[in-house]
């Protein structure tokens, strides 16, 4: 049974306090706080179509009565991964199920979206049904800012969630925020510009990234496309030299950028960022425009982007779908590289007004039919049973290979203070610019250890 945000304990208040005394460290951290707090002081939501006063907890008893509840909720989804099939399946489902009800889909930017998410939940108008990062999830399950999911763990999927996923989502034993899907980042490349250049598909990641060098030098194109902000491709760098971001030890987290395996993967990430002719200050948002345009023999993507890099109805691609490549980023000794897992979690809010009916979204986004609609998108479904629903060839197989080895990011619950300080990025592009790789790894790892610590 869900705790109502008015009887948290004093653990979690404390933690919430605790949070409150970073106000001047982080401004994100601030904000989950003054979101959780807010949270604390509301025992009550007002339903917006009845009129009356709803207590916020869904237990099951209360999520199956048969007194039927009705409402307007609202979906925020993020950018554009989810398919508009998926979102139509959605919106008429539900209000199939739902009669009298209505869901509406709001579509957020990624960009800011910590922020924006954390200031409307501490008001009255929060959204009813949020879609998050994986990786900002600890942030705010450790704030309780979203709806206790334990009574409901095998309802909406159990023990066939992403078991990386289902982590992430769950903090001290309590779960608040299931997987939603994961992307594999797959590498694409132009099959002619191989044959020009004389090079063929790596088997390891060094051979990867000399297969990059000759195309630029041959070609004068990006070997890859890998402009200086984008830290998600340059993780797996660090990873298969053996280094790691950062580890807790003993409750106390050490950031590892500057030992000299994590250097050894960074040089690696220097040679590739050499080879291309993407912005050394710029980031990886909508790298398929620039693959389209031919100017780049190779990019890193998520497995989704394969549609974006062929012509189009609605954008001209230079690139013809016979020209295109794919393959999973090599290991250091061969294999596929443990990469970046990229992907959602699904989350209530606690000042959702409509929190049985967001539950009952929920477990539709969760049915094997939606996350079907999913797999066959090219987005690996949060169910592993349903793997086989990517299909056939050589994007599904990359896409096998890539997920089979994917890593997340440190779990601690100011990992989102992380991304958002902007610590990774401003690291790469002192890298991409030429500025020593030692100086700018420490400089980041003693920046990573107060976020992390405080």
């Amino acid at each position: 049974m869900m705790k109502p945000v008015s009887l948290l304990g004093q653990g979690a208040l404390a933690t919430l306090m605790r949070k409150e005394q970073k106000m001047r460290k982080s401004a994100v951290v601030a904000m989950f706080g003054v979101a959780a707090l807010t949270l604390v002081g509301c025992t009550t939501a007002e339903d917006t179509t009845s009129g009356s006063t709803t207590d916020n907890d869904t237990s099951s008893d209360s999520a199956t009565s048969e007194d039927a509840v009705t409402g307007d909720i609202r979906v925020w989804i993020n950018g554009g991964d989810t398919p508009d099939s998926a979102r139509e399946y959605l919106i008429e489902t539900f209000e199939a199920e739902n009669p009298g009800s209505t869901l509406t889909i709001e579509q957020q930017d990624w960009g800011g979206l910590v922020e924006k998410l954390t200031t409307s939940m501490s008001g009255s108008d929060s959204p009813d049904l949020v879609e998050i990062g994986n990786t900002w999830a600890p942030g705010f399950t450790s704030a309780e800012a979203f709806m206790d999911l334990s009574p409901y763990f095998d309802e909406l999927g159990g023990d066939d969630l992403l078991p990386g996923f289902v982590e992430v989502g769950t903090f001290d034993g309590t779960f608040y925020a299931p997987p939603y899907y994961a992307g594999s980042r797959l590498v694409f490349y132009s099959k002619s510009d191989f044959a020009e250049a004389g090079v063929e598909v790596p088997t390891t990641l060094t051979e990867y990234v000399e297969v990059a060098e000759t195309l630029n030098s041959e070609l004068g194109t990006s070997g890859v496309y890998f402009p200086g902000k984008d830290w998600y491709n340059a993780l797996p760098y660090i990873w298969e030299n053996g280094g790691e971001v950062a580890v807790n030890d003993g409750g106390t987290w050490d950031a590892q950028l500057s030992s000299a395996s994590s250097i050894a993967g960074l040089e690696l990430v220097k040679r590739a960022m050499d080879s291309s002719n993407a912005a050394k200050d710029g980031d990886e948002a909508e790298s398929w425009v620039a693959y389209c345009e031919g100017g780049h023999s190779m990019l890193s993507a998520p497995s989704w982007a394969a549609g974006l890099l062929v012509p189009r109805e609605d954008a001209p691609c230079e690139r013809s779908a016979d020209d295109l490549g794919v393959f999973a980023l090599p290991g250091a000794d061969g294999g596929a590289a443990q990469i970046f897992a990229g992907g959602s979690n699904l989350a209530i809010p606690q000042a959702s007004q409509n929190p049985e009916l967001a539950l009952s979204a929920m477990k539709i986004m969760l049915s094997p039919e939606y996350q079907t609609i999913m797999g066959n998108n090219g987005l690996v479904p949060a169910l592993t049973s349903l793997g086989d629903t990517l299909g056939e060839g050589e994007i599904p197989e990359a896409v096998s290979a890539a997920a089979a080895n994917s890593k997340l990011t440190p779990a601690s619950p100011n990992w989102a203070d992380v991304e958002a300080s902007g610590v990774l990025q401003d690291m790469f592009v002192k890298i991409a610019s030429g500025e020593d790789i030692a100086d700018a790894a420490a400089t980041a790892d003693a920046a990573i250890e107060d976020i992390l610590n405080g």
